[in-house]
This record gives C-alpha cells, sequence and structure tokens, in this order.
C-alpha cells in the first residue's frame, strides 16, 4: 500500500531534541489476554512489530507491567539494535498480580529496579523517554519525583513523562524535573483531558492519548460520521484517528495492535487529510456520542 508512511502524520519533538512522527505505536496488545503473559500468536506479534520501521514508525511506547515484561522482552528482541532515529517509551508504576489486575507502586527502589530492568530488557544503554505510569497515592510524592529527578540525573533516562495526570499534578512535577509528555485517556469521544492537552499544547508538552480509536458506535449511529467515512474510503478507526492528529500538534496518538494488518490500517490513517468543516463536524458528533 503506497500510502503507508507514519511520516504523513507530521512530526513532533520530545524534549525539544527527540523528533519522532506523530502516529506511533502502542505495545500493550503484543501479549496475552488480559495484558498477562505470552501473546495467542507470537510469530504474528513479531512480524508486527518488525513491520513498523519499513512503515515509518519510530516512536513505541511500552510498560514494564505490559505482560508484565512480555511488551519489552519482544520489543528488545525483535527491533534492537534499534533504527537510526526510533524511540522506545516506557512505564512503571504499576505492579501487576495477575491478568487484569494493576496495582499502584513507586516507592524509589521499586522504580529504580524498574528502570534498571527496563534498560536490560529493551537493550539500551539510556531509556530516551520514561514516564511515571500512576502517582502513587501512598508513597509520597516527594520521594517518587525525586527518585525519578535522580535517575535522570544519573544518565539512566533522557527525558520523563507522567500518565493519568491533572495539569496541578503537571505543575507539581515541573518542580524536580521537566515533563516532556503526558499521556492520558483521550479520544474521539471521551474528552476528560481536554484541558490538559491544552496545557500541554501551551507548554510544548507531548500529548500521548492512550485508547485513541475509541469512536463509540458513531459509525452505525452517526450520519455525518458515515458520511465522511466513504468520502475517504476510510474505516471509523482512521476517521477517529485523522481528527485525533487535526486536533493538536502536540498530539502522539499510539494505537495498539498484535496484527500487522490492523497495524497497516493504523498506519493508513496518517494520509487522510480532513477539511476544516470535517473535523468540526466529527467534533460535534463525537461530543454527543
Amino acid at each position: 500500500m503506497s500510502n503507508l508512511d507514519a511520516s504523513r502524520s507530521g512530526t513532533f519533538s520530545i524534549g525539544g531534541d527527540l523528533k519522532v512522527n506523530r502516529l506511533g505505536f502502542g505495545a500493550m496488545r503484543i501479549t496475552g489476554k488480559g495484558i498477562w503473559g505470552p501473546p495467542a500468536d507470537v510469530e504474528e506479534a513479531k512480524r508486527t512489530l518488525a513491520r513498523l520501521p519499513e512503515i515509518g514508525v519510530d516512536f513505541v511506547d511500552t510498560a514494564e507491567s505490559y505482560g508484565p515484561y512480555i511488551s519489552e522482552e519482544l520489543i528488545g528482541e525483535v527491533l534492537a539494535p534499534y533504527s537510526k532515529g526510533t524511540i522506545i517509551a516506557t512505564k512503571s508504576g504499576l505492579t501487576r498480580t495477575g491478568p487484569d489486575q494493576w496495582h499502584q507502586l513507586a516507592r524509589p527502589e521499586f522504580l529504580r529496579q524498574a528502570v534498571t530492568q527496563s534498560l536490560r530488557r529493551l537493550k539500551l544503554e539510556v531509556i530516551d523517554l520514561w514516564q511515571l505510569h500512576r502517582i502513587e497515592s501512598v508513597t509520597p510524592r516527594a520521594d517518587q519525583f525525586g527518585a525519578i529527578a535522580d535517575m535522570q540525573k544519573n544518565g539512566l533516562i533522557r527525558h520523563v513523562g507522567l500518565s493519568e495526570v491533572s495539569v496541578e499534578d503537571i505543575k507539581e512535577a515541573q518542580k524536580y524535573f521537566k515533563v516532556t509528555t503526558v499521556q492520558n485517556m483521550y479520544n474521539l469521544v471521551s474528552r476528560k483531558a481536554e484541558d490538559v492537552l491544552d496545557y500541554c499544547e501551551a507548554n510544548g508538552i507531548g500529548f500521548i492519548p492512550w485508547r485513541p480509536i475509541d469512536g463509540g458506535n458513531l459509525a452505525a449511529t452517526s450520519v455525518e460520521f458515515k458520511t465522511i467515512m466513504e468520502k475517504h474510503e476510510a474505516s471509523a478507526s482512521q476517521i477517529a484517528l485523522a481528527w485525533m492528529l487535526k486536533r493538536s500538534p502536540v498530539m502522539l496518538p499510539i494505537p495498539g495492535t498484535g496484527s500487522v494488518k490492523h497495524l497497516e490500517e493504523n498506519v493508513g490513517a496518517a494520509s487522510i487529510v480532513l477539511s476544516d468543516a470535517e473535523f468540526k463536524t466529527l467534533d460535534a458528533v463525537g461530543r454527543q456520542g
């Protein structure tokens, strides 16, 4: 397919110096059911990862808790040594006790261990973008943020991001380190993080929306949405991603999959150019949906 080129999504420089194509890849789904254990089809997951550099996807987001460890291990196995310009982002701050079970844990010693082990699994000397998966509610924030700042000073991580945070959380963390990315849930029909996105745009912070292609059931319930799909000969997911990319220049969608077919469909969204009128129509339909 000639339109498979993630670079058509435009670029963003994380932290001002890590230039990536804005349409990236989320590596949560290259694991088993409940984000636990290996994927049902390991070879297909490996083929999906191998396809990324071939179609211009140079920003990969993972976490040690995906599997746990499975996602990072597969990325290190398939993609290392990494193509020039490829950025692997990972996270810690959640621990696992079984399928679909997630628990906050961000004590300094846990975070330091997580970074050290992520470096080994990903076969990296420095993690270009490391993100705190959740700000833990029990451990003092000063201890969490201080540990992260120390790891950055020690050269283990280059840039720091946060996940599922408020504007005030970002401002508090900025007292310890520069926040270069924020990863909150956001999509065409879920806009709770609108104020956070606006803050990120105003301050040059990359905004990584998780669950980016959730468009509800708009393809079936909205005539306007379906009309735009048909005009662009695109799927509902592609239209949702195209809207996300147009929404803000700091938007870095990371749709995830363990299938080459679905990966290629997602990357095809980078070539869809919505008009201003189409964007406004989708915006209104999404808010209603």
